[in-house]
């Protein structure tokens, strides 16, 4: 089946999922943590929007209240949280620097190539619309991984872990006709609880360390190992008993409550 035989509420739903996509890709090349949260914005307006035109197709009142609720929940509520908490970390301003960004942006590409060559054995030529959405929500979920891989700020890392929750969104609404309401209700709430314990989390790693930079703390971990390689220290065998910082105890312990000074000649006889 091609895009000529689809109806125009079908194509509508194809056009705002190819939207979408685009929105992944403008997550993925964003420096600036404003600009990306932004984008993500936008992809929920039109995670909203997919959701409305379904329930338009299918006749489904209930999606009408999951539309409205994506929209104020993805496009407005968690959008104003991560911006509020970007003003109290101090990050309006801020900008990561890509590693290698061609090979990240080839990286999405041939993650979006890879989707469509798995979904086209998986699902029959007679339904081009489900294939066409299954991949393209497959990509939008490998993309936020990408994302969440390539990135060090850890709100980007959760900017990505979003994408992928609205990938999968997108593939639940369009491809089955719509969940049911309870379910699109749990799946609200625990999106709302995550984002909240990420803040909470981040507001402590910041006031910790001044940094939600995830290599400084993979460099701060491998320093506390390299400083601490074992409780009580390393013996130095040229020291006879001195511990790692090369400081001797005065008294070497013989027992519970026994003690020696160290300045006691060994064949001294002990009381």
């Amino acid at each position: 089946m091609n895009m000529a035989e689809l109806s125009l509420l079908q194509q509508s739903v194809v056009l705002l999922a190819a939207l979408v996509l685009f929105l992944s890709f403008v997550l993925l090349a964003q420096a600036r943590l404003v600009s990306a949260i932004h984008a993500f914005a936008w992809q929920g307006a039109l995670i909203a929007a997919v959701t409305a035109v379904v329930a338009l197709i299918q006749g489904a009142h209930h999606l009408y209240v999951s539309a409205l609720l994506t929209l104020v929940l993805k496009a407005l509520l968690i959008p104003w949280m991560l911006h509020r908490l970007v003003r109290r970390l101090a990050l309006e301003r801020h900008r990561e620097t890509i590693a290698r960004p061609a090979l990240v942006a080839s990286g999405a590409v041939a993650l979006v190539i890879f989707s469509w060559w798995l979904v086209l054995p998986i699902i029959a030529d007679k339904l081009g619309f489900t294939r066409n959405i299954i991949a393209v929500s497959l990509a939008v979920v490998l993309i936020g991984l990408l994302m969440m891989v390539s990135r060090a700020q850890a709100v980007a890392q959760v900017l990505g872990f979003m994408s992928m929750e609205n990938g999968l969104f997108l593939a639940a609404v369009s491809a089955t006709g719509g969940m049911p309401l309870v379910v699109e209700l749990g799946v609200a709430f625990d999106v709302l609880v995550a984002m909240v314990l990420f803040g909470v989390f981040f507001l402590q790693i910041s006031d910790s360390i001044d940094s939600l930079d995830v290599d400084r703390l993979n460099r701060l971990r491998e320093a506390d190992a390299a400083a601490d390689p074992g409780v009580g220290g390393v013996a130095d065998p040229d020291d006879g008993g001195a511990t790692e910082t090369g400081a001797r105890d005065p008294n070497r312990t013989l027992g519970a409550d026994v003690t020696v000074p160290a300045s006691r000649s060994a064949g001294e006889a002990r009381p």
